[in-house]
């Protein structure tokens, strides 16, 4: 019986990584690996032209301005190949300024308009005021009342069309735009967040349902099999005792 594999896309390495966003994907391949999957990370950047939808995940973090201008610039030349590859069912997972490209357009505060690639009804504006701390959402998926931990660090504020669910419910923290309540984004296999951290460290139930729905490309049985996940939760539940008495801000 052959192994089954999984291909991860990391977009932009060398330029979205802040708040060790870059820990996301050694998450997921390692959380995979012990599972007995063989995992192929392959980093693709600026001037790259991969066929997208040859990856079973695609993987991108947040940014300074400069860097996600070139960014964005570049992934409007890979539009079709990504919008081919959601098509296709790749799971994408997509961190603050990478989340923000993800839609039809990042306005700065000073009004130059970045255009997006308009793969999700959303768009963000610039603000004067950071949206700073840890963060808790309470989760729009899975069915249950799982939350989901990070920490955010964001001027942009992030506004969702009609099309498009939040990921989460703001229980502590700003989330999009700190205004309407809502967190990051929940498109079919796509998932937009502001939350760093990197986030799957402290949120594995998140972690595995992204690796099933990219393994649901592989096999018509993506279960994994349950990890000790002890320390993990334990991280996750100090988030949420230290800050869910908190409220909204």
């Amino acid at each position: 019986m052959s192994r089954l594999k999984l291909r991860i896309g990391y977009l932009y390495p060398d330029l979205l990584e802040v708040y060790s966003d870059r820990g996301n994907v050694t998450i997921l391949q390692k959380r995979a690996e012990w599972r007995g999957i063989f995992v192929e990370v392959d980093r693709i950047t600026v001037g790259d032209n991969p066929n997208l939808s040859d990856y079973d995940l695609l993987f991108s973090g947040g940014g300074e301005d400069r860097e996600q201008l070139l960014v964005a610039e570049d992934l409007l030349k890979k539009r079709e190949t990504l919008i081919s590859a959601v098509d296709s069912g790749t799971v994408v997972l997509a961190i603050c300024g990478s989340y923000q490209l993800l839609g039809h357009y990042f306005e700065t505060i000073g009004g130059n308009r970045i255009e997006g690639v308009g793969l999700l009804d959303l768009y963000t504006v610039g603000g004067k005021k950071r949206l700073v701390g840890n963060a808790i959402g309470k989760l729009n998926i899975l069915g249950s009342d799982l939350t989901l931990v990070g920490y955010e660090n964001h001027s942009g504020r992030t506004y969702l069309g009609p099309e498009v669910t939040p990921l989460a419910e703001v229980v502590n923290g700003f989330g999009n735009n700190g205004e309407d309540g809502s967190e990051g984004v929940a498109q079919g296999t796509v998932f937009g967040t502001y939350l760093h951290g990197p986030l799957l460290s402290k949120n594995p139930v998140f972690a595995d349902h992204l690796l099933e729905l990219a393994l649901r490309r592989r096999t018509d049985n993506p279960f994994l099999e349950p990890l000790d996940d002890s320390w993990e939760l334990q991280a996750h539940e100090r988030v949420v005792r230290q800050y869910a008495q908190a409220g909204r801000r």
